[in-house]
C-alpha cells in the first residue's frame, strides 16, 4: 500500500537522489582567484548513477505488493548509492591541485542520505512482512 512509512522513506530517497543533486553542488574548485561549482550534470557517470539510484526507488515503491521484491531492489539501490559514494571518496581524495583551496559540497553526502533512508524503509518492510507472516500462522 502506498499510505505505508516505507513508502514515505523511499519517496524522501527518490527526493534526495532526484532532485538534490541538482541544487548542491558536489564540491568547489577554487583556483587563483576565481571559485568554480562542480555539479552533477558535469559527468555522465554521476548524473547516470544518480538517476539509476531514482529509477531503481521508484520500481521499488510501485511494486508495494511484492515486498520480498521491494526489499532486493531496495539492497539494490543501496549497492548503488555505496559505489557513488566510493566514487565520491575517490574523487574527493584525488582533487587535483590541492595546493589550492578545495572544498567539498553538501551533494557529495547526499548518497548516504539515500542509503539511511533506504534502510530504514527496509526495516519497516521487513516488519510488515513479519506481521503477514505472523497472521498467517493464527490461520
Amino acid at each position: 500500500m502506498l499510505q505505508r512509512i516505507q513508502t514515505l522513506y523511499m519517496t524522501l530517497s527518490v527526493l534526495v537522489t532526484g532532485a538534490l543533486p541538482f541544487v548542491f553542488e558536489l564540491w568547489t574548485l577554487k583556483t587563483d582567484n576565481q571559485a568554480t561549482a562542480v555539479f552533477i550534470t558535469t559527468s555522465a557517470l554521476y548524473l547516470s548513477l544518480f538517476g539509476l539510484v531514482t529509477l531503481l526507488t521508484i520500481i521499488s515503491i510501485f511494486s508495494f505488493k511484492k515486498r520480498q521484491n521491494q526489499f532486493v531492489l531496495n539492497r539494490l539501490t543501496m549497492i548503488f548509492n555505496f559505489i557513488l559514494l566510493g566514487f565520491f571518496v575517490y574523487r574527493s581524495l584525488n582533487l587535483p591541485g590541492e595546493t589550492m583551496v578545495s572544498e567539498k559540497g553538501i551533494g557529495m553526502f547526499l548518497p548516504a542520505i539515500s542509503i539511511v533512508l533506504l534502510v530504514l524503509a527496509n526495516k519497516a518492510i521487513k516488519k510488515d512482512e513479519d506481521l503477514v507472516k505472523s497472521v498467517d500462522r493464527l490461520r
